[in-house]
C-alpha cells in the first residue's frame, strides 16, 4: 500500500454508519485513510470525516469509490422547539422531512507529505 507522491488530500464527510464500508473499500484499492468522528450541524447526527491523501493521477478513482456511498435518503427529523406542550409538560416536537446521508468531499492541494 505505497502512497508515494501524495499531492491531494480528500476530506470526505459521511454519516457515522457508512464509514466502515468506505474505509474497507479504500484499503482494498490500496489507499490509507484516517477517521475523525464529529457531529453534524443541522440534524446533530453523528458523522465521520475520512481523510485520505493521494496522487492527482488517482484522484478520480478515490472520488468514484467514495461516491458509491453517497446515496441521500429522506428521513423524518423531530426538532425540539423551545415551548412545552401544556398537556404533557414535554417539549413540543413536529416531524420534518430532511434529506440525510450522502457524502461531502473537499479536495485540497498538499505541498508536502511526510510519514515517520
Amino acid at each position: 500500500m505505497k502512497n508515494l507522491n501524495c499531492d491531494k488530500m480528500i476530506l470526505a464527510i459521511f454519516q457515522d454508519d457508512q464509514y466502515d464500508e468506505v474505509v474497507s473499500d479504500l484499503n482494498a484499492h490500496g489507499f490509507y485513510a484516517t477517521i475523525l468522528h464529529s457531529t453534524g450541524g443541522f440534524l446533530k447526527k453523528r458523522s465521520v470525516t475520512v481523510m485520505t491523501c493521494v496522487n492527482h493521477e488517482r484522484l478520480e478513482e478515490v472520488m468514484t469509490l467514495m461516491k458509491k456511498y453517497g446515496e441521500r435518503v429522506e428521513n423524518l427529523f423531530s426538532p425540539v422547539f423551545g415551548g412545552a406542550d401544556p398537556a404533557t409538560d414535554a417539549p413540543a416536537t413536529i416531524q420534518v422531512p430532511a434529506r440525510c446521508g450522502g457524502v461531502v468531499l473537499f479536495v485540497l492541494d498538499v505541498d508536502q507529505s511526510i510519514r515517520f
